[in-house]
């Protein structure tokens, strides 16, 4: 120990196997977080370029509060509850926001949204690793994000405008 500093060492070995070469701690600790840097840099990279929302600013409506709909063209309770939706997105200070159940994209995802009467924007990608949720196993389900991103509610079947915006209302205080 020299100047009250630990002085660690590794040997490795060379390529024939000999445990001739070695390395200070520091140099090892040094290379072992650089290697470790490198693998998150390459998680994080392979995660955004898989289409998946990182964050909940990418959501529309950041620092608003939002309600996130999923729906499906199969389910009909939520083509009971879509004018509801529709009333609370042109009458609120909500961001109403819509995710298809099945995955669909582009013109398919925008003609299904026609036939339902869907009103407000929808979503191409689910928000739900975003917001640390689970894929919802009943339709339709229905969050209520905070304007910090936080779910403070999630609700399972049609809801109604009366109905949201007093959870709102609650909420907000």
């Amino acid at each position: 120990m020299a100047g009250g500093r630990h002085q660690l060492t590794q040997r490795r070995p060379d390529s024939a196997g000999n445990a001739s070469r070695c390395i200070t701690g520091h140099t090892f600790l040094r290379r072992r977080r650089q290697a470790m840097m490198r693998a998150i840099t390459l998680m994080l990279v392979i995660v955004h370029l898989s289409g998946c929302e990182l964050s909940t600013p990418d959501l529309p409506g950041d620092g608003q509060w939002r309600v996130i709909n999923y729906w499906a063209i199969w389910c009909t309770p939520c083509r009971e509850e879509i004018p509801e939706l529709n009333a609370v997105d042109s009458g609120s200070d909500l961001v109403v926001l819509a995710v298809n159940y099945d995955g669909k994209e582009g013109a398919t995802l925008r003609e299904e949204a026609a036939e339902m009467g869907i009103t407000f924007k929808l979503l191409e990608k689910d928000p739900g690793a975003a917001l640390g949720i689970e894929r919802p196993r009943v339709l339709p389900t229905t969050l209520l994000v905070n304007p910090d991103g936080e779910v403070t509610d999630t609700l399972v079947g049609p809801q109604t405008q009366e109905g949201l915006m007093e959870l709102w209302r609650q909420r907000r205080r």
